[in-house]
């Protein structure tokens, strides 16, 4: 792990940030009808798999009509979470002025409320992305993510603790709102949390009540197979979410920072940060909108709010500008940077990798890169 300001000489970093806010004004400038026409087609598709899936179940006593209901229910569920609701939320269309599409209005099919979702997200990660202590998403407040956060035995649970996240990952994402780690430590106060919690209980009771009362009380006789297929779609979402997200987030060389390296940013130490602090993850078309173009972890993290349809048509320029400085651009398959994922969560579940990250070693550092 190396300091922000090891990487570029302040000049560079001052073209640096230009370069890529020349980018973000040319997109910006570009947004039209064909971006809305996009993410309208999306909806209607998602929608349309909804509608399909929910009535393959009712046939779900012919096995191929369940299992065929279950994978477009399944899908729905993914495009919803990843592609329409994350990327709106993000505020990537409310340029349009479209209620439909207003981040502040959103709801998705997920126990989180979108309202707490944005602050933690919108707000909390994307601003202190990989800043320890600030960032609340390394770890999740449950793993060790970082050597840099100290080691005690209860990290010992950590591939178990990882396994039940992604199992349960939007439960997971539901309580992270409420920073329950926080308030072990004396930080925060239930009192405090009553607000959050009002919110998680009513969505948290509609998500359950849809998915697993109403509509497979609907479906009579087939009830038990309905809620079992409801119960398979959103837990195919809840792995997919968590591995392209942890993917986007934790594969090795993925760097963190301490606050006293971040402290007066400018615009181009900030766009550093994003790059040294994310992942990429390659595909094809398809692959890339079912992870809500979040496989462009990178982009995203530079630029949050354009729509997330453009990232790949940039990514090429942004690796191209990340070559020009000597800056490294992490990118591979699935299937090795969620390998790298899981050995990292396996790795720092031990006491022997990785020490705190403090000011005293961010100067040691650059000490010993200056002999």
């Amino acid at each position: 792990m190396t300091g922000l300001q090891d990487k570029l000489t302040p000049q560079q970093v001052e073209d640096f940030g230009r370069e890529l806010d020349e980018i973000r004004q040319r997109i910006v400038a570009d947004l039209g009808q064909v971006d809305v026409d996009y993410i309208h087609n999306v909806i209607k598709t998602q929608r349309a798999l909804e509608v399909a899936g929910r009535g393959l179940l009712f046939a779900g006593f012919f096995p191929p009509a369940w299992v065929a209901g279950v994978a477009a229910l399944s899908v729905a569920k993914i495009l919803d979470n990843m592609e329409i609701g994350h990327n709106v939320m993000h505020g990537q269309y409310d340029w349009t002025r479209d209620p439909a599409l207003s981040s502040q209005k959103f709801e998705w099919d997920t126990v989180a409320p979108s309202e707490n979702w944005r602050h933690s997200h919108n707000y909390i990660h994307h601003t202190y992305t990989n800043i320890l202590d600030k960032d609340r998403d390394i770890g999740y407040g449950i793993l060790r993510m970082d050597p840099a956060q100290k080691w005690n035995p209860y990290y010992l649970g950590n591939p178990v603790y990882a396994t039940l996240l992604a199992l349960f990952f939007q439960w997971g994402v539901m309580l992270h709102d409420l920073e329950v780690d926080r308030v072990a430590k004396g930080e925060r106060t239930w009192a405090e949390n009553k607000p959050v919690l009002k919110k998680i209980v009513r969505k948290a009771g509609r998500q359950v009540g849809k998915d697993y009362v109403l509509f497979p009380l609907l479906t009579g006789p087939l009830a038990p197979l309905t809620f079992l297929g409801n119960a398979t779609a959103n837990l195919t979402r809840n792995l997919w979410a968590f591995s392209i997200i942890f993917c986007g987030h934790f594969p090795a060389d993925v760097e963190s920072f301490t606050e006293e390296e971040t402290e007066n940013e400018s615009r181009g130490q900030w766009y550093l940060r994003q790059i040294l602090g994310s992942a990429n993850i390659t595909g094809g078309k398809l692959f890339h909108v079912m992870t809500g173009n979040l496989s462009h972890q990178i982009e995203h993290h530079l630029f949050p709010d354009i729509p997330a349809r453009r990232y790949p048509e940039i990514a090429g320029e942004v690796r191209a500008i990340c070559e020009k400085y000597g800056l490294p651009y992490n990118t591979g398959p699935l299937r090795k940077q969620l390998f790298s994922v899981a050995k990292k969560i396996v790795k720092l579940a031990l006491p022997w990798n990785g020490e705190p990250r403090t000011p005293a070693t961010v100067e040691s550092d650059k000490t010993l890169r200056a002999a």
